[in-house]
């Protein structure tokens, strides 16, 4: 129930905030899908559900790996980082969360008004290794 919740919430936010669209990257035998949003887009029920800290200050980062050719959600490792223009790092926590065949990852990272952030993130399952890069300004109102 709480995927739906989740997903409902997240589809709703994506209507409101068209700057904000999921995407999706092809890597090697996979789908990656991913976004990265402002978290007082997530509903406080939920949010508290899935320990997720609400402020205008912290974004979140939602990754699911597809196997391309039949799409079934992978159990997958990421680790990555958030570097912003100055270059300083932040090193990226992802929870897997699970919910009936779902699976996708989650992690936060802090923001400011047009923060300007470069991620790269490594996905691996046991000998497949890929790199996810994407960047993403976050604009606080």
């Amino acid at each position: 129930m709480k995927i739906y919740l989740l997903a409902a919430s997240l589809v709703l936010g994506l209507f409101l905030s068209p700057v904000h669209a999921e995407q999706k990257k092809v890597l090697g035998p996979w789908d990656v899908h991913y976004i990265a949003f402002d978290s007082t887009m997530i509903d406080a029920k939920i949010a508290q559900s899935y320990q997720l800290q609400r402020s205008k200050y912290q974004a979140v980062l939602n990754i699911s790996v597809l196997k391309s050719s039949d799409q079934k959600a992978q159990q997958v490792r990421i680790s990555g980082t958030a570097t912003d223009l100055t270059q300083k790092q932040i090193e990226l926590s992802f929870r897997e969360v699970k919910e009936g065949d779902a699976i996708y990852y989650l992690a936060q990272v802090p923001v400011h008004d047009q923060k300007h952030l470069n991620f790269k993130l490594d996905i691996w399952q046991g000998t497949e290794n890929q790199k996810l890069e994407f960047s993403q300004v976050f604009y606080i109102d």
